[in-house]
């Protein structure tokens, strides 16, 4: 078989993806969150963002120490955390990544489960397919007659 075709576990996925120094999908959670605070405060706490995450304070605590020990925030006394220029730029793009993914997802016409399948699929999809989603979303934008004939579609088919 040819290696582009080279197949793996999801597992062995994730590894591949984290040996080439990339954060895990928690720590991009994270990191994502406190970029969402940072947009309106300089900083956030630990015990708002372990409440924006539904997660205990140490454990908050713990993936922030790493997060500043890869150089993405600084975290100091009583809990506060900022972000470095390096988290701020990483930070943009995932916030960016989840929105495009949530509007891909919109124009298919997901509802019910959009934030966890836009939660749970934004960690394993490659920058290109990104753009190509982001490409596809403005396509979709332009052209809304698009939008219009799938849902006339969706509503005369069998296909549900």
């Amino acid at each position: 078989m040819p290696k582009e075709r080279e197949f793996r576990t999801v597992r062995g996925y994730q590894l591949q993806k984290q040996g080439s120094g990339r954060l895990t999908p928690s720590m991009e959670d994270y990191l994502e969150m406190i970029y969402r605070n940072c947009q309106q405060a300089p900083f956030v706490r630990v015990n708002v963002l372990a409440d924006q995450l539904n997660v205990q304070a140490p454990s908050v605590s713990r993936t922030v120490r790493r997060l500043a020990e890869q150089g993405y925030v600084s975290y100091r006394k009583y809990g506060v955390i900022e972000l470095t220029d390096k988290g701020e730029q990483l930070g943009s793009y995932l916030l960016a990544r989840h929105e495009i993914i949530e509007m891909f997802l919109q124009n298919l016409g997901v509802t019910t489960s959009l934030l966890v399948d836009t939660e749970l699929i934004e960690h394993y999809l490659s920058p290109d397919t990104v753009l190509a989603m982001e490409t596809w979303n403005a396509f979709l934008s332009a052209n809304d007659d698009v939008l219009q004939r799938l849902a006339e579609f969706k509503r005369t088919s069998d296909v549900q």
